[in-house]
């Protein structure tokens, strides 16, 4: 579960961040996808959307942008948000925040958002404060685990309906890693979703 629903203590080393937005009077979820965008996943993933009338939000890799640049326009055209991922994936655990954060800009030139989203959620509270001040920085209240290879789909299809709640921001991955998972369980979780009377936006891109 600390994975899969971060606990209230990590919450609370990044107050700043977006974990779950919360609407009165409606039941809403934000679909969000990691990682990409790539030819051999996102496009299907869009095409999902199209057929089920849903928008949402990418977070990409900015050197998956620069070799997949229609992807970013396409993204866009059909009505989705996206933010940045950082250039390389990086960890802000795992580099100096200069590093960390010329990589996050690097990603910028190509991205253009607002929203930024860290890899792994992993960066330290200075770097986090350092970002709130040109980005809205967005965590999760949902990971699926679609990129485990410990699980199957119908586990991650599970962890939608285990921890899923009103606001909740929940990841998936449009990337290869993720791809089997990802595509049993994202159309299996939308269905259950609507039927438990979710609706579905993406998260705004002041």
């Amino acid at each position: 579960m600390w994975i899969e629903q971060p606990p209230v203590f990590y919450r609370l080393l990044f107050p700043e961040a977006w974990w779950r937005l919360k609407r009165r009077g409606r039941k809403v979820v934000y679909l969000t996808f990691d990682d990409g965008p790539i030819p051999e996943v996102t496009p299907w993933v869009l095409d999902l959307l199209d057929r089920e009338k849903i928008k949402a939000t990418f977070f990409m890799v900015g050197d998956n942008v620069r070799r997949n640049p229609l992807l970013l326009e396409e993204i866009a055209r059909r009505g989705h948000s996206y933010g940045n991922h950082t250039m390389h994936h990086l960890q802000g655990i795992k580099v100096g925040t200069d590093t960390y954060l010329r990589d996050l800009t690097e990603a910028d030139v190509l991205i253009g958002s607002s929203l930024f989203r860290p890899p792994h959620g992993l960066l330290y509270p200075a770097q986090a404060r350092l970002i709130k001040r040109h980005y809205n920085l967005v965590m999760y209240d949902l990971v699926t685990r679609d990129y485990s290879r410990r699980l199957s789909g119908e586990q991650v299809l599970d962890n939608v309906k285990r921890f899923a709640r009103n606001g909740s921001i929940i990841v998936f991955h449009d990337s290869l890693k993720a791809e089997r998972n990802m595509r049993y369980a994202l159309p299996r979780a939308i269905k259950w979703l609507k039927e438990q009377g979710y609706e579905f936006e993406p998260l705004p891109m002041p």
